[in-house]
């Protein structure tokens, strides 16, 4: 007999995710070899970009994980959009994941009216295309070689 519920309960989603790392880590020699290494971790990674008040102009927020960089958020504000930041954020983060994280990859997840473009246009790939993701839009995951 099962019971089942929906309720958000932190500490079972911990042990859930703990609990499918074991089971992948197992399976995987990939990710076995990597178990108790630094690279096992999802290690933050954020650049910050100040205007001259010291206010939030931009940033990018995300994580590295066993050669990969993850880019979760990538948000420049209007008044500096066009100037180059988006660009200068996104190749920051890709310095520090390749130089600081021995990253060979990256990837990010974006809709088609936020940034395809903008992410092909520096070297991204599209690798995944799912139409109405969420109804009405398109979602792209889009990778790039670091190495």
């Amino acid at each position: 007999m099962f019971r089942i519920e929906a309720e958000v309960d932190r500490a079972r989603r911990d042990l859930l995710r703990s609990r499918l790392r074991d089971t992948n880590t197992a399976a995987s020699p990939v990710l076995a070899a990597l178990r108790g290494t630094a690279g096992e971790r999802e290690v933050p990674l954020h650049v910050w970009a100040l205007d001259e008040a010291g206010e939030l102009a931009g940033g990018l927020v995300g994580h590295t994980w066993t050669t990969w960089l993850h880019i979760t958020y990538l948000w420049v504000a209007t008044p500096h959009r066009g100037a180059g930041l988006g660009s200068r954020l996104l190749a920051d983060a890709e310095h520090l994941a390749r130089t600081g994280r021995a990253c060979a990859g990256a990837r990010v997840e974006t809709w088609d009216f936020q940034a395809p473009d903008f992410y092909k246009r520096q070297g991204y790939d599209v690798v995944c295309v799912i139409p109405d993701y969420p109804p009405g839009l398109t979602e792209y995951t889009l990778t790039k070689r670091l190495a």
